[in-house]
């Protein structure tokens, strides 16, 4: 469950004057090419149904009749302060996680899904301009910036994937590069120092001026706070903020431009996959993936398929012939394919269970141990290694050492979780400008230069190259590089071979693995 809260009194003009000089709002916008010609407003109520049937809207007086007409809660405010008092209300009521939109938004609903089920605890939606990014020009000092990205104030500087710090009418920022599109999802964590960092902006809100946004603001106090605000840039999803309807109009048509289920599917694929698996697999199943979920399968059955492929191959792997091995070899690779669809469907179709995320976990480990045991069986069955003894011994070995370093996996991401975030300065939100804040992490910037730290941040830079990026990937020999050598050489070669090219690639990647995270428990 989320709380929603939707902002229907921006501050200041939000576009031009209908007829009769009534200022324009979310209820009043059309969306004629939508089933069912839907407003604006409307739209985005039946959007966020299934995150709060009841969310709540802050809006004028004069405009609250006409919010009051759809489902909902209304707070009436007559000005910012009051913006920032009735949020502040919201927040400090709610147990759940909060979702801040203004309620002009048009967007897609893989966004809105997106953004709610971001890992970040606070994250923030902004348009970035990457040609203010460069920090080689000298010294800069705190600016009010006059420049606008989709039409909003470009008075945010990002970097490190978090927003790093936020101007307003008051608050100068150096070296702004992003706007805050007005999108803002926060952990339930934070929702209380949201209700405290409001009601302190709300006693300042003289000093901000007609076209600084409420969540603007809440980003600014936040960050000022100490609080991490991750970033959401769209990836292929639209959104944008319509205030009249001719925008709303030029949004529709934009809008159809779009393919929607195309970004839902490209969502499916997880972002952090290894080589092989994203140029060797995810290219494809995918298709497969929407192709089973359009069909009712859900998650659990395409792992059982894995499950029986894998089997498969490891009978086929026990014959101990030629074609038997290339018959595994090939049943190996279409059980990792399928390991890979039943996570996309159930990202793609939204169906989560913690029996799925056990079945997939555990039966990894059990399809890749029982092709070790066909293939040692079939070096014995093929009678080429003479009684098999010497290869069972490797099968053994290369079952310990891949054991060993899944435990090591679960009991250091189990202690980095408990392990608490390094705090971030903070800064008082009566000061008018941003050094103290900057200067505070050039600061630690500088620290980690040095020592573990700086050999830490050299080889995470070093990422920035493709080639980099991608050895690193494979050097850890995930689990796709692992049935890849597998399939590789029991077609082409023996047994021997495969286990062979499992313990020398694999005790690369266990010291590469333990290296790093001895350092990064040092640093």
């Amino acid at each position: 469950m989320t709380r929603v809260v939707l902002l229907g009194s921006p501050p200041g003009p939000i576009g031009s004057p209908l007829p009769g000089g009534r200022p324009v709002r979310a209820t009043d916008l059309s969306l004629a090419s939508q089933p069912g010609a839907p407003t604006v407003y409307g739209r985005l109520l039946e959007q966020l149904t299934s995150l709060d049937p009841q969310p709540t809207t802050i809006a004028r007086p004069d405009d609250a009749p006409a919010y009051r007409e759809h489902a909902g809660q209304v707070v009436e405010s007559r000005d910012l302060a009051g913006d920032l008092r009735a949020l502040a209300d919201v927040a400090e009521g709610a147990a759940e996680n909060l979702l801040i939109m203004p309620a002009d938004s048009l967007a897609h609903d893989e966004l809105i899904y997106q953004l709610t089920k971001a890992k970040r605890a606070a994250i923030a939606m902004i348009a970035h301009d990457p040609d203010a990014d460069d920090e080689s020009s000298g010294d800069a000092r705190p600016e009010i910036g006059g420049g606008s990205l989709e039409g909003l104030p470009m008075r945010t500087r990002v970097g490190l994937g978090r927003v790093i710090s936020v101007g307003s009418a008051y608050h100068a920022v150096t070296r702004p590069n992003a706007a805050l599109l007005g999108p803002l999802h926060l952990h339930q964590r934070h929702t209380a120092l949201l209700a405290e960092t409001a009601r302190e902006l709300a006693d300042l809100a003289h000093l901000f001026g007609p076209e600084d946004d409420v969540t603007e603001l809440i980003v600014l106090g936040l960050v000022r706070k100490g609080v991490s605000v991750g970033l959401y840039e769209r990836a292929g999803e639209f959104y944008s903020r319509v205030r009249d309807q001719r925008e709303a109009d030029e949004a529709q048509m934009a809008m159809a431009g779009y393919d929607e289920d195309r970004v839902r599917l490209d969502n499916a694929v997880k972002g952090a996959d290894g080589f092989f698996t994203t140029f060797f697999v995810s290219t494809y199943s995918r298709f497969i993936a929407r192709w089973a979920a359009r069909r009712g399968m859900t998650p659990n059955q395409v792992t059982l398929i894995s499950i029986a492929l894998g089997l498969l191959s490891a009978g086929a792997f026990a014959t101990g012939t030629r074609w038997g091995a290339v018959a595994g070899a090939v049943l190996i690779y279409f059980a990792f394919v399928f390991d890979c669809v039943d996570g996309q469907v159930a990202r793609y179709a939204r169906k989560f269970g913690v029996l799925g995320a056990w079945l997939d976990a555990t039966f990894d480990r059990f399809k890749e141990y029982a092709v070790f045991v066909g293939l040692a069986a079939g070096a014995t069955v093929s009678g080429e290694f003479g009684d098999g003894e010497g290869v069972w011994t490797l099968a053994l070995i290369a079952l310990a050492l891949q054991s060993g370093r899944h435990l090591l996996d679960f009991s250091f991401g189990a202690a980095n979780r408990r392990k608490p975030p390094a705090p971030l300065p903070t800064l008082d939100l009566t000061v008018a400008d941003d050094v103290n804040l900057r200067e505070e992490l050039d600061r630690r910037k500088a620290v980690k230069r040095g020592g573990v730290s700086g050999l830490l941040k050299f080889w995470t830079d070093a990422g920035r190259f493709r080639s980099v990026h991608w050895a690193r990937k494979m050097i850890v020999f995930p689990i796709g590089e692992r049935f890849a050598a597998i399939a590789i050489t029991a077609a082409l070669f023996d047994p021997r071979v495969t286990f062979l090219t499992l313990l020398v690639w694999g005790g690369v990647a266990a010291t590469y693995t333990l290296t790093g995270r001895l350092l990064r428990s040092l640093a």
